[in-house]
This record gives structure tokens, sequence and C-alpha cells, in this order.
């Protein structure tokens, strides 16, 4: 039954799919200041860019055949990282690629709380993973939970995108955003055992995996 259930949610290619295309972002931005020198950061930037926009339509292929299904967050992620990144592009400016976070969670968080003020748990079907044995109760207080935290991260993002260079606003994203979102993501954890969840089959990575936000 586990195997079966590991089939199905793919967490831990849920995370990668999900951090692989910022890391190639990363990468690629780096790669290109070393090439070019770090008088070029508007062509590194660019170069970025194009990788981050590739690596995420080849996440959305990738999740198609491996898991079967996109999930909603991904589709999201992958629509706008081609918008943003073809703003970016054409206008040569970096502002369009580091709003998109904050587009993102702010989307996100509005989603779970109108779904908390009708009494439904999004979360559960924005993610698209289920927890065996996990109360209603359980799925309300891990939307509430992920929605203020949404928030947090929006709010952050236009902090950081704001007073920070280019260069560290995404060390920061890359690095410490991902690292903070799966450490909330297993800080639930004990809550999701009060509720339900059964902590000698279901405590791994893989779970984790598959309640992070998404990180593009």
């Amino acid at each position: 039954m586990r195997g079966d259930t590991k089939a199905k949610h793919g967490g831990n290619l849920s995370l990668a799919l999900d951090f692989g295309p910022l890391l190639v972002f990363f990468l690629s931005y780096k790669g290109a200041g070393w090439l070019w020198g770090p008088g070029n950061p508007i062509t590194a930037m660019i170069f970025g860019t194009a990788a981050f926009m590739a690596a995420i339509v080849v996440a959305v292929i990738v999740s198609k055949v491996k898991l079967g299904r996109v999930s909603p967050m991904l589709w999201l992620s992958a629509v706008l990282i081609v918008f943003f990144g073809t703003l970016t592009i054409v206008y040569r400016d970096q502002s369009f690629i580091q709003i998109k976070p904050t587009i993102i969670y702010a989307f996100f968080a509005l989603m779970l709380f109108a779904g908390l003020m009708r009494g439904k748990a999004l979360l559960k079907y924005l993610l698209q993973a289920a927890y065996d044995g996990l109360t209603e109760e359980g799925w309300r207080k891990l939307s509430r939970n992920w929605a203020f935290f949404f928030v947090g991260m929006a709010i952050a993002n236009e902090v950081m995108r704001r007073t920070m260079s280019f260069d560290s606003w995404l060390a920061v994203k890359v690095w410490g955003v991902t690292i903070v979102s799966v450490v909330f993501a297993g800080a639930n954890l004990p809550m999701l055992m009060r509720h339900g969840l059964d902590l000698g089959d279901k405590l791994d990575s893989e779970d984790i995996g598959e309640t992070t936000p998404p990180q593009g």
C-alpha cells in the first residue's frame, strides 16, 4: 500500500520539479556572469531568465509523464515564469521576474483564506497530495498555516527585492526561502499527527516535499 501511495504522490520528485528550475536559473545566471564578466549583468540576467523559462517547461512535461498530472501550483508557476520571464527579456528589466514570487504567494494566500471562509481546505486540492487518515480539521489547520506563511513570504519578497541587489535577492530566494519552506513544512507534522496522520507510515521527506509551496 505504501509503495502505491508513493508512486502516486512522488513527493521527492515534486520537490525536485519545483526547486530544479529555480536552481537552473541560479546556476545559469552565475555561469553567464562568469563567462561574460561582471560588466554584463543584464546579459547574465537575460540568459538566466531564458534558462529558467526552459527549465519550468521541462518540469511541467516531466511531471505529466512521470506523475501523470501537473499540480495547480506547478501550472501557475509555469505560466507566470513564462509571462514575466518574457517581459524581463523584452524590456531587459529584472524587476518583472522578481515580482513574480510575490504574485504567486499572494494568489495562494487569497485562495486558501477564501476557501477557509467557505469552510473548505483548498490546500488539499491545490497540492493534490493526500495524507491518509488526516481529518478535515487537520486539512483546515494546514491550509490556515500555509495561508499565513504565503502572506509572510509575499511581504518578505517585496522587502528583499526593494532592498537587495539582484545577486543577493536570487541567492536568498534559491537557498534561504527553500530551506525556510521545507522547515515550515516539517514543523506542521506534529499538528498533522494530532489530526490523524500516521507517524510510523508517513514521516519522511516525500511527505514534506508534497506540501512545500511553489519555489518558482
